[in-house]
């Protein structure tokens, strides 16, 4: 039989793979165009115990069919500090079992079909006004062009049965052994990884079975390989983001590399379940099909889909119950004394069950302020170097700024329609002191970021050392236990320069500092004058409104309501005695 390696073999096996990648793409783009901002608001609400977390990873993981994209989800929303990294862990748990759902539905008999259909809904992507109905058909025709490129490959990969040399290589991949069945999981573990797909390794994997190139137990193996690969692309996600980031991608590496060690000593008598399982779907996946006088092996990839999601299911089953260790134990990782200090990214008095009961909710609202002002004011111990100081400004300011928007939408979500004009009024005092906080920490971070980049001189040194006191000064008048260096002269008899008068003094340094560091230090001044700004804003909105009377009033109400009302003050006297 003479083959036509180029048209017989590279053209479908290339031209397929690429379309199967690129359903892949498809479905996946469509799918989380429609849902995934729903879904990581629910999987930021959903992952609260252990058990919930593996649920919201199962099932969000089955509804936009890529455990990679939400692998590196949760590895964004623990580094956001969104989600912890315990719950973090079960759902990464359950991304492993809802991402099977992608490799069964790959294995369904649908390739012929799978071109009429892609054509079908491209011409409907193509046409349609409606951005809704364009990602519908957009996931629609991914899904389509996973089959069509499945059969591609499936018919381009039959023909090297026919060559020697291609199978005398192949049967060298044959897992009848421990040692080759390693080696069979490691080779698919690394394509794996290279292409950061498991689920377009295992369509290869289904499609050289089918063709009768791989056996289906050198098959099952390959997909085992590739569950083990696709924890690099977590790792790679969380090259550059926080230690805990880090963590939950090491979680995911964890669970494969543990359920593969314990899963390949096991593998001989999972695959004597596996063909005994079988008979229930279609029977022994090594017999072959004549189809239009073509040999071909179509219970294969069924035999993959089903070794694949037995796995994850059995992996996530034995690993479950110790979630709480890997918790423990990830969490030592690289710990430093700093990671024990206040996490400011997470509110500590917001509590949702308050927001019905206003007269508690508004002083929650008031200490998660202050928290959020003093996590700004630690800025200036970034730009002082103080040793208790967070090492890293710009990790600091991303968890004041996620505290920043959860205390606003909680305090929006106080202000409910019913309510008094005097509480209106004050829920909105609340609404702009947490915004003028929000933008005076910005501001600090401004001052310790310009600080903490520039060497100065002696000279310049000193003018930044008595603006940074001046700024600590100011911040007295808000927080009056804000503690500055204490002068040497009794208090009251300190005056320190204006503003105007240190950038004189800036100006006039001359040749004793360049002009970057001039530039700087007037920036600073910049950024410090608008703290002050700030600073009297903030204090002048929390006079603009008596907060305190306007509790008390509301209290009082309260409790008069819940007293109950005897029978003289509802109106009726005792009835005379007969």
């Amino acid at each position: 039989m003479n083959i036509d390696i180029f048209k017989d073999i590279l053209v479908p096996v290339i031209g397929g793979l690429g379309i199967f990648m690129l359903g892949l793409e498809f479905m996946s783009n469509g799918i989380q165009a429609l849902s995934v901002n729903k879904m990581r608001a629910f999987l930021a609400k959903a992952a609260g115990t252990p058990i919930k977390g593996v649920i919201a990873g199962t099932v969000i993981t089955g509804v936009i069919q890529s455990s990679t994209a939400m692998t590196v989800m949760v590895v964004g929303l623990v580094n956001a500090g969104v989600v912890g990294l315990r719950p973090a862990i079960s759902v990464i748990m359950g991304a492993n079992i809802g991402t099977t759902l992608g490799n069964g539905l790959i294995a369904l008999p649908l390739g012929p079909l799978g071109l009429i259909f892609a054509g079908t809904f491209s011409l409907v992507y193509c046409f349609s006004k409606n951005e809704k109905v364009r990602n519908i058909a957009l996931a629609c025709m991914g899904f389509a062009l996973i089959f069509y490129g499945l059969n591609l490959m499936t018919g381009g990969l039959r023909p090297l049965r026919n060559i020697p040399e291609v199978m005398a290589v192949l049967s060298t991949l044959t897992a009848d052994s421990y040692y080759n069945l390693i080696k069979c999981v490691l080779i698919a573990a690394g394509v794996t990884a290279m292409i950061h797909s498991s689920s377009a390794t295992i369509g290869i994997v289904m499609g050289l079975g089918a063709a009768g190139v791989l056996d289906w137990t050198t098959a099952v193996a390959f997909s085992l390989g590739a569950d083990l690969g696709t924890t690099i692309t977590s790792w790679i996600a969380s090259l550059n983001l926080s230690k805990n980031a880090k963590r939950a991608a090491y979680a995911h590496m964890s669970f494969n590399i543990i359920g593969v060690c314990i899963t390949v000593p096991l593998f001989f008598v999972s695959i004597d379940v596996l063909a005994w399982a079988m008979q229930w779907f279609g029977g022994d996946p090594g017999v072959a099909v004549v189809i239009e006088g073509k040999e071909t092996f179509p219970l294969v990839p069924v035999a993959v889909g089903l070794y694949s999601t037995f796995f994850n299911v059995f992996n996530t089953a034995l690993l479950f119950p110790f979630v709480g260790v890997f918790d423990r134990v990830l969490s030592r990782i690289g710990r430093t004394d700093a990671e024990d200090a206040e996490d400011y990214s997470t509110p500590k008095f917001l509590d949702r069950k308050l927001a019905g009961n206003f007269p508690l909710a508004v002083p929650a609202v008031q200490k998660e302020t202050a928290r959020h002002l003093q996590a700004g004011a630690m800025f200036l111990d970034i730009a002082r170097s103080a040793k208790s100081a967070p090492s890293d400004p710009g990790e600091h300011y991303l968890a004041t700024d996620i505290l920043s928007r959860d205390i606003r939408d909680y305090t929006a979500s106080l202000m409910k329609e019913d309510l008094p004009y005097e509480q209106l009024d004050l829920v909105a005092s609340l609404i702009e002191e947490a915004d003028f906080t929000a933008a005076l920490t910005e501001s600090m971070h401004q001052v310790a970021r310009r600080v903490r980049r520039e060497k100065f001189s002696s000279q310049a040194q000193a003018i930044v050392d008595v603006a940074l006191n001046k700024l600590g000064t100011a911040l007295q008048e808000i927080m009056p236990d804000h503690g500055v260096t204490s002068p040497d002269m009794p208090a009251g008899h300190v005056s320190l320069p204006e503003i105007e008068e240190l950038r004189a003094r800036t100006l006039a340094l001359g040749p004793n500092a360049g002009a970057a560091e001039r530039g700087t230090i007037l920036a600073l001044l910049g950024s410090i004058e608008r703290a002050q700004i700030l600073i009297h804003r903030i204090d002048a909105e929390r006079k603009s409104v008596n907060r305190q009377s306007i509790l008390s009033r509301v209290s009082r109400k309260r409790d008069e309501q819940a007293r109950p009302v005897s029978s003289n003050e509802a109106g009726f006297s005792p009835m005379p005695a007969e």
